[in-house]
């Protein structure tokens, strides 16, 4: 099978994040299975027009400013010619509407939707454009089959008026080989950890002023932020205006064993996000070990088992985070429990089994179009 995939960025590119993730991570092995991938996806400086990663095709045309409106115009010079038995359109915040040119199977992934949040992290300019284009999903793709990553956005794609019947849920999952798998030794003074970019609709600032109430409790309390973005400055300024920067360390851009060697010495994970499509890196953290704290709220809500591998808490209550990750720092007996239920949970999921969920899918939506 030919499978063409389309996506804004491939995982190289330096704004990448979760969806590249699962990308690469699903299609890497469909192609190593002996199936053709080819990855359509934004340029950006210094990366070649074409290349090969992970065993998937990669093409590159234009960049970020104006990827979406070059998806056609390649489709119609180039794409066609490629001949693909399915393409695969993955969604994120502004679509390509391939359904009104693409007269081929097409399977969508939806991660999440941003609606009303995008104006939180765009501001009411960027916000209004991005909503423009996601308002029109519905309409150009009420036919086509969808995937997406949690019940949270099922649920979501239901209430947009998606036919039940064409969402097929496949859940992100983790590379075993890349994680403990085990309660390993934390650090020597109670540790939280937050990782992901560093995004307004992160919400890291209620982590920081979490913090600041437990180090009054606890005043050896380390908080580590793994990962690098927009509100960088500003979250550094914050914990110089909470009065706890000897405290918190940020440590922008790290490595997957960095990430890997942080997140088992953790005693805790918060994730505080007003919203995700699954919340990866919840169970990255309990592949290691380690318990989440994470706002309950669609999409963190789907990988977090609550009492199991983690404690949920409402969006922005930042003083039950605060109780919570003192309940957890101090109750050795309780976080080892979370502990075990978290690498229960985490066993679950794995890249193998979404690939060959993914496979079959594509495969059935082929066979639909033929019939």
């Amino acid at each position: 099978m030919h499978i063409l995939v389309m996506n804004w960025q491939d995982r190289t590119h330096p704004l990448s994040g979760g969806a590249e993730i699962h990308l690469h991570e699903i299609f890497g092995r469909i192609a190593a299975a002996g199936h053709r991938v080819t990855l359509l996806c934004c340029g950006y400086s210094g990366a070649p027009a074409e290349d090969v990663i992970d065993g998937i095709n990669i093409i590159r045309v234009g960049h970020r400013a104006t990827f979406n409106y070059r998806v056609a115009w390649w489709w119609y010079r180039n794409g066609k010619k490629l001949n693909p038995d399915i393409v695969v359109d993955d969604i994120n915040k502004i679509p390509f509407l391939t359904p009104l040119f693409v007269k081929r199977p097409i399977l969508a992934i939806i991660h999440h939707l941003f609606g009303k949040t995008i104006y939180t992290e765009a501001g009411l300019l960027a916000g209004v454009y991005v909503r423009s284009f996601e308002r029109r999903i519905t309409s150009a793709y009420r036919n086509t089959p969808l995937c997406v990553v949690s019940e949270s956005t099922r649920q979501e794609c239901e209430v947009l008026g998606f036919k039940q019947e064409n969402i097929t849920i496949i859940h992100n999952a983790i590379d075993h080989r890349r994680f403990p798998m085990a309660i390993t030794k934390k650090a020597d003074v109670p540790t939280v950890v937050f990782v992901g970019r560093l995004k307004k609709y992160k919400s890291v600032d209620h982590l920081l002023r979490a913090a600041a109430i437990v180090r009054k409790a606890l005043p050896s309390l380390r908080v580590e932020i793994l990962g690098t973005g927009d509100q960088y400055d500003a979250l550094r300024a914050l914990a110089s205006e909470l009065g706890i920067s000897e405290s918190v360390t940020f440590h922008g851009f790290v490595t997957e064993e960095q990430k890997t060697a942080w997140l088992s010495l953790a005693h805790v994970v918060v994730n505080s996000s007003v919203k995700e499509g699954w919340g990866i890196s919840n169970i990255e953290a309990n592949a290691c070990g380690t318990p989440v704290i994470s706002a309950n709220v669609p999409g963190l809500r789907d990988s977090v088992r609550d009492g199991m591998s983690g404690i949920l808490y409402p969006y922005g209550d930042v003083d039950t985070m605060a109780r919570l990750m003192q309940r957890l720092l101090v109750d050795a007996h309780e976080r080892e429990r979370l502990s075990e239920g978290a690498l229960k949970w985490a066993s679950t999921f794995t890249w193998e089994r979404s690939a060959r969920e993914m496979l079959d899918l594509c495969s059935r939506v082929v066979e639909r179009w033929n019939t």
